[in-house]
């Protein structure tokens, strides 16, 4: 067992975070209790390229090995082992600082609006003096850094329960007078085919636009989504980023709208890395189970006769491409050439099913304050994502929730 220590929840807008030089530095300090195994060290942070040079961190004045520059120019997270000795009981202070003069080093992820019970500082003066405010490279914001430690001993906490909309919502109302005639309750339609109607509208509603091709992140609120992602324009009047994510957060939304239940997955081929997707689960009655629906792409995976969960799609491996059924949309989105390279290179194959979490919230409506502001514009690094236990020491230690596979398949509880 183990047990990670931090004191952010990953509510990260990349648009916001710390520039680090030879004199702006950051500090994050995080209270322990005594350990006498190796640690782990993980930050979430970005470098600007090979050219950056290396980051320089310390734990209590002890000076690690600096971590080379990555050939990636996104955030990541990077795991350093800290030895026992270099730790204490109690209050323990972790410090980062790059090589150059310049803002063109290192950049530090950071949770902006919050001040945690850990605390963080930033420094303009190698060091000189310390401020927990006016922080950002802009000077702007409040925040604390992503900086989190696991220690060999311990347990990390239970997972929470799912909670899903209250059906007396007034959001619900408003977005059910949107979705297509034939997903709505009581139209005579099969809960399949009124599934099929909702991935397939929303599949054919907008051009999925990555945070490589956009700015501005679009909220989780499904009838804003669908307004910036049609029209193209969002907050600021920018392009919004309104990709896989948005699909299955309009879609989770729509489907409780209309008298299903459904969640949130975060799925992840590789830890750590730009193979990931999200998508949608709803529950059937009839199959006794979740079925995993990819609103972004109109697809789900079918075997004899059945849909597939998420679960079942795992145990297919990577020969999946023809348990795939297409839907309308399909058509739509395979008109763009980046989704048409996706569906050959990832869900053909079944690549990021590998690894998989439950966003434990589905009312996404009732509670926008949270919902995460920026989930996957950089790597993932929401907190409270429930993971698989079996994954924690591949590559997931970063994370505090893991549940086994009853967490997973539970019925949604009225």
């Amino acid at each position: 067992m183990s047990r990670l220590y931090l004191s952010e929840s990953g509510r990260v807008i990349p648009t916001q975070c710390e520039e680090l030089t030879v004199f702006r530095r950051a500090r994050k300090q995080l209270e322990l209790p005594g350990t006498e195994a190796p640690a782990t060290l993980y930050l979430l942070a970005r470098s600007y390229g090979e050219s950056a040079g290396r980051l320089h961190l310390s734990v209590n004045g002890t000076e690690l090995t600096p971590i080379d520059p990555a050939a990636t120019s996104t955030y990541g997270w990077y795991a350093v082992q800290v030895q026992p000795a270099a730790l204490r009981e109690g209050a323990n202070t972790i410090e980062l600082w790059a090589e150059l003069s310049v803002m063109k080093a290192w950049s530090l992820a950071l949770e902006a609006g919050r001040a945690g019970d850990g605390g963080s500082w930033v420094s303009d003066d190698t060091g000189g003096s310390w401020r927990d405010q006016r922080m950002g490279y802009l000077n702007s914001v409040r925040a604390e850094y992503v900086v989190r430690l696991r220690l060999a001993e311990g347990e990390d906490p239970s997972p929470p329960d799912m909670v899903f909309e209250d059906s007396g919502c007034s959001r619900l109302a408003s977005l059910r007078e949107k979705v297509p005639e034939g997903a709505r309750a009581g139209r005579g339609g099969s809960q399949m085919e009124r599934v099929r109607a909702l991935s397939a509208w929303l599949a054919s509603s907008w051009e999925h636009t990555s945070s490589a091709r956009a700015a501005q992140y679009a909220p989780w609120d499904a009838e804003t989504i669908i307004a910036w992602g049609s029209g193209q324009l969002g907050h600021n009047n920018q392009r919004p980023i309104t990709f896989c994510v948005h699909y299955a957060v309009a879609f989770v939304s729509a489907c409780q709208a209309v008298g299903m239940a459904a969640r949130c997955a975060a799925l992840m081929g590789t830890p750590n890395g730009a193979d990931g997707h999200f998508v949608a689960e709803v529950w059937f009655d009839e199959f006794g189970k979740w079925v995993m629906v990819d609103p972004n792409t109109d697809a789900l995976y079918w075997k004899d006769g059945h849909p597939l969960s998420i679960t079942e799609i795992q145990r297919q491996g990577e020969d999946v491409a023809g348990l795939i059924e297409w839907g309308q949309g399909t058509v739509f989105q395979r008109t763009f050439p980046h989704i048409v390279e996706f569906i050959e290179k990832n869900m053909e194959r079944g690549l990021s099913f590998r690894h998989r979490s439950l966003w434990p919230r589905a009312d996404l409506l009732s509670h926008p304050e949270l919902s995460p502001p920026g989930h996957g514009s950089v790597s993932y690094c929401e907190a409270d994502f429930v993971w698989e236990t079996a994954h924690r020491d591949r590559g997931f230690g970063m994370f505090r929730y893991f549940a086994d596979s009853d967490y997973f398949e539970a019925a949604p509880q009225p």
